[in-house]
């Protein structure tokens, strides 16, 4: 059974981290008296004020004498724009708008590109300066890398400023023709032409029609009339060659220089810029003097720095901007530490990454050899002196806490010899690699130095990454994405082409983490959270109780004042700060009460949450459970009180409204309560049914519903319905959710991806920060509705076909490109019609976390004309299954929006 939370406590989490730094002290500290109710702050001169009281010296409020309450409310109250009458203003230079030049100093931005703010900043100490060529190369490499095409006329007076200042030289202006690029053939595979010859000669063609990058550019073949393809130029050089191609009709030619062993490896070649008759006056332009310069800097730096370190330069370049935006959540020591690895040897930098990046801990220095490092003995030198890494080479210096870690670096058959040595046996080959670990631990326990000198002398010298550059690191990549999924795999996916993010404008007017106060304060509560995800997978219950309890005492000590208003909730905010996770892990502690059925104490903890937590969209589910919980107790009143409760509160919405309306009107019936309620008529409204009979194959409680169609193959419920509704003349496919959200995404692409502030932090994103949050649909108000009225004029089809053919293949949150083919999209748009799709996407604009789960099974549409038709949605069921609340929801609330719908149940025959 799967824990009613715990996928969305998974989800925060992100990759478990191997070192807890928090741990022993969560694990151990007493915790403090439960249920504690927040100190709510008083006006100044309240009659409620005590001694232990201090007064904000900025809005006058009563405060708690708490030194984290205190300097959490300065930190909010100091950044509020009502307070100074402006917004204090961050300038962040994000991947999407860096600026595509050599610094002259790292060490300050220009100073008409900076504030007054962000000036105070330093990104580097002058002893601890970046490598220029290393990072403007992992800039170019990283940015181009996204697919987005520059468009160097719509850049702002302030930055075109810059590129012409840094990269427009007057000694440039006629060397453009003659000079050679040393360049490669890359996508061999894909070539007409496997076999080439050193001297063959070849010309560059754009390839407009490649969905994957409008920037691509084709290499085919200058010696045949039927100009073979050979392949394609790198993605980074193509960038800026293909404006070249395309808007100053440059000519490019080339030759092979080398042929590889392998037919579809990558072909060395040289190429050459020709001049054309009519580009003389053209060529001093200056836009086409700074795309020559690019192109020619990325080439040049594509030889100095290979592809197979590219890895470096995005981790330089990712420190580069957490130190740059986030200086105020680091000490000084911190700084200090994480500015020192830009003083590594490229040998140490790539050394400590393949590390980090690997399960480990322990590694074996003998087994660690990679081809663009050259020195693996002096970078762990290096390293160790910085302590980046630890490392062990005499037995003494192995602790307790590591012998796990060491014996598993060990092979199978080194295991054997010391299980046989230890328990005086020759066999053992039947047993696992842990079961050995655990038998040799539990034998030589206490006598540790002797076996670790017996583990030493087969694994050699070993290393590993230090706790203090793991959890530095941790923050960094946490800092940088803003969630625990994503990490430095994500700049591999992007630059392999394997993922590709929409194109949005990054505007930062506030960070996510006003102090460090607040970011430290939601890392631990990252840590709890792991702490009782791993406690619940090794089933110590003891361990869970205690992570409950720590969760709540916690809240009660951190929970920030702008929590409990509507206007903090209702934005993103929230899902930065430690009582937002705290409320996960409490929930589904929640969850594992009732598993247990310990009902009492959940009801104590619902009851708690909803008195704390007084605005949340989890409050209907706390409030439904606390209805069902109380039930079970015998609480009959009680239960139906909460409920009737629950239907007044704003927070309540979607299945949970239902499935408490449907509670009153169980519960409420006479004697308890005399007087129908009024919503009576629309919860109990009779959706249509048909039934569907069909020959079983297994009738096991709890198993997936099997039968045999007409034709005598197996299939699910889903594909019997839809063999029934095929003999109507309805065409359909399965899709529950998966097609509403992909026709969502296109319909209102320009919607999600509108110019809003504070909204998009990283290049990363594949949906605005607010999407699932209240302030989305008030913060784009007038887009939405102006968008939703072309939609209902009938553009639905136009916005559909423009967006799949613009971003087919760019990752939106909610869009799969692959399920769907574009015509049974349009299909379905056409037959659901304007209006019903307005009020859909209107629903999803306002509260997309409510409503995009539950959608109906199938979705029918058949023709009635060229241009019209008819749509249907349809719930199927089998045997013994039911509607849940979520699903009668939608198909009321589909039913009001004037869909038709449909529950399709089928019984066996």
């Amino acid at each position: 059974m799967v824990l009613s939370g715990r996928e969305s406590l998974i989800r925060s989490i992100g990759k478990r981290r191997r070192f807890l730094p928090n741990r022993h002290s969560i694990l151990s500290d007493p915790i403090p008296l439960s249920h504690q109710q927040p100190e709510q702050p008083t006006t100044a001169g309240s009659d409620s004020l005590e001694n232990d009281v201090v007064i904000c010296p900025v809005c006058s409020l009563s405060l708690p004498d708490d030194n984290r309450l205190i300097n959490s409310h300065l930190d909010s109250c100091l950044s509020e724009p009502k307070r100074s009458g402006t917004k204090r203003k961050l300038t962040q230079r994000t991947l999407l708008q860096l600026n595509f030049t050599r610094p002259d100093n790292l060490t300050h931005e220009p100073s008409h590109v900076l504030d007054t703010t962000c000036q105070e900043q330093l990104v580097f100490s002058e002893n601890h300066s970046v490598d220029v060529d290393l990072v403007d190369s992992a800039i170019v490499a990283t940015a181009t890398s996204s697919s987005l095409s520059l468009n160097f006329n719509e850049i702002d007076t302030d930055h075109h400023d810059v590129i012409e200042k840094n990269d427009v030289d007057d000694d440039d202006r006629c060397d453009i023709f003659g000079v050679k690029f040393e360049t490669l053939i890359v996508g061999r595979r894909y070539a007409d032409k496997e076999d080439v010859c050193i001297g063959d000669n070849l010309s560059l063609l754009r390839d407009t029609q490649n969905v994957k990058d409008p920037n691509a550019i084709k290499v085919v073949s200058a010696d045949s009339a039927s100009s073979k393809f050979l392949g394609y130029l790198p993605r980074e050089p193509a960038q800026y060659l293909s404006p070249l191609i395309g808007n100053y009709n440059v000519v490019f030619q080339g030759h092979v220089t080398s042929v590889p062993k392998q037919p579809t490896d990558a072909v060395p070649i040289q190429i050459m810029c020709h001049r054309t008759p009519d580009g003389e006056i053209e060529y001093e332009d200056e836009t086409f003097r700074c795309l020559w310069k690019k192109a020619r800097h990325v080439v040049e730096s594509a030889i100095k720095n290979p592809s197979s370190v590219k890895y470096q330069m995005n981790f330089c370049l990712m420190l580069q901007e957490v130190l740059r935006n986030n200086i105020h959540l680091l000490t000084e020591d911190e700084k200090t530490y994480t500015e020192s690895f830009t003083s590594f040897s490229n040998d140490s930098q790539r050394l400590f990454l393949r590390l980090y990046t690997r399960k480990g801990p322990w590694f074996r220095m003998s087994s660690i050899s990679y081809p663009e490092i050259f020195d693996a003995q002096k970078a762990v030198k290096e390293l160790a002196e910085k302590e980046y890494i630890c490392s062990l080479e005499d037995g003494n210096q192995l602790c307790e806490s590591d012998m796990n870690d060491i014996l598993d670096v060990l092979t199978v058959s080194e295991l054997r010899e010391i299980w046989s040595f230890l328990l005086k046996k020759s066999c053992g080959h039947g047993m696992k690699k842990q079961d050995l670990i655990s038998s040799i631990l539990s034998t030589y326990a206490g006598l540790w130095t002797h076996l670790s000198t017996m583990i030493l002398d087969r694994t050699g010298f070993c290393v590993k990454i230090s706790s203090k550059a793991e959890s530095l690191i941790w923050r960094i990549e946490r800092l940088f994405f803003l969630n625990g999924e994503q990490d430095l795999s994500s700049f591999l996916l992007v630059d392999i082409g394997k993922v590709k993010y929409p194109t949005y404008t990054c505007t930062v007017l506030e960070p996510i983490f006003s102090s460090r106060t607040n970011l430290l304060a939601y890392e631990e509560a990252i840590e709890l959270a792991q702490i009782m995800d791993e406690a619940l997978d090794a089933n110590k219950t003891d361990v869970v109780l205690r992570c409950i309890k720590i969760a709540e005492s916690r809240v009660s000590t951190v929970l920030p004042i702008e929590y409990l208003t509507s206007e903090s909730v209702s934005t993103f905010h929230h899902l930065f700060t430690a009582p937002w996770v705290y409320s996960k892990v409490i929930t589904l502690g929640i969850s594992f009460l009732e598993q247990e059925r310990r009902y009492s104490d959940a009801v104590d903890l619902l009851k708690w949450l909803q008195n704390v937590y007084t605005c949340d969209v989890k409050r209907g589910y706390w409030t439904l459970r606390l209805s069902v919980d109380l039930e079970h107790l015998g609480y009959i009143d009680e239960s139906l009180q909460v409920a009737e409760n629950g239907l007044l509160d704003p927070w309540v919405r979607a299945g949970s409204r239902m499935a408490l309306q449907r509670r009153v009107l169980r519960l409420g019936k006479p004697p308890r309560r005399w007087k129908v309620p009024s919503f009576s008529r629309s919860v109990l409204r009779k959706i249509p049914e048909v039934y569907v009979q069909g020959r079983p194959l297994n009738s096991e409680l709890g198993a997936k519903n099997r039968f045999y169609n007409e034709e005598g193959t197996q299939c699910g419920v889903e594909e019997l319905a839809l063999h029934y509704y095929a003999g109507e003349g309805w065409q359909g496919v399965h899709t529950e959710s998966g097609i509403w959200l992909t026709v969502f995404g296109l319909l209102m692409w320009d919607v999600i991806y509108a110019d809003v502030p504070n909204v998009f932090y990283t290049r990363f994103q594949n949906a605005p920060l607010d999407l699932g949050t209240d302030s989305f649909y008030t913060a784009r108000k007038s887009i939405v509705e102006s968008h939703m009225q072309q939609i209902r004029d009938g553009m639905a089809e136009e916005f559909l076909i423009k967006s799949w053919e613009t971003h087919n293949g760019t990752s939106c949150r909610g869009v799969n490109w692959d399920r769907h083919s574009l015509d049974e999209l349009r299909a379905a748009v056409t037959c659901v019609g304007g209006s019903c799709l307005a009020s859909f996407c209107l629903l999803l604009c306002e509260d997309y976390r409510s409503w995009s789960s539950g959608m109906p099974d199938l979705l029918l549409w058949r023709f009635c004309g060229e241009y019209s038709g008819e749509a249907k949605l349809v719930e199927v069921k089998g045997p013994k299954d039911r509607l849940s609340e979520q699903q009668r929801a939608w198909l009321l609330m589909l039913m009001d929006c004037g869909f038709m719908v449909e529950v399709c149940k089928v019984k066996p025959l």
